[in-house]
């Protein structure tokens, strides 16, 4: 379901003066345009927030918190794989959203590193998506449902090969 803004807000009718523009101060319920200085006044016409828009602002806050290796579940996960290797990343892989007319549920399923302590990790999470939701999308988020799938443990590090670590060998005559 896409979010629609449908109550139209008091304004101006068309055509008419809005207090305040002709001295070049827009009034209270104008917006300034910042490409051609013009005032519309607030309010007028509806606004379409899709899932998809939501999920992507979610999945991009949910990233990038210190912690998370990635979102999605492991099928998921070799799916985006093959997508950040052909250059086209899915920021909403792992996030599923359901918006209503004002308000939002968001549920992430994620991977995170070990040796990050998982509740403070989701406690985290947590308060970023609400922040960036509530503050980029506009809307009311009722709860952010969050399933760690798995702990991501990096490999042991590799040795840097160098010339001098190789064992020399003597020359046969």
């Amino acid at each position: 379901m896409e979010y629609q803004n449908s109550q139209p807000v008091a304004g101006p009718a068309a055509g008419q003066h809005v207090a305040g523009l002709a001295a070049g101060q827009p009034g209270p319920d104008a917006l300034v345009s910042p490409t051609d200085g013009l005032s519309a006044p607030a309010g007028t016409g509806r606004t379409v927030i899709a899932e998809t828009a939501v999920a992507k602002v979610a999945g991009i806050a949910a990233r990038s918190v210190p912690g998370v290796y990635s979102l999605g579940s492991g099928p998921s996960r070799a799916l985006g794989a093959i997508r950040d290797a052909v250059g086209n990343a899915d920021h909403a892989a792992g996030v599923r959203v359901e918006v209503g007319e004002t308000q939002v549920a968001v549920d992430i399923d994620l991977v995170a590193v070990y040796g990050t302590p998982l509740q403070t990790l989701a406690d985290q999470v947590r308060a970023v998506v609400y922040a960036a939701v509530g503050e980029l999308v506009g809307l009311e988020v009722i709860e952010v449902n969050i399933e760690i799938n798995d702990v991501y443990v990096p490999g042991p590090a590799k040795p840097a090969a160098s010339a001098e670590a190789r064992p020399v060998r003597e020359a046969i005559q």
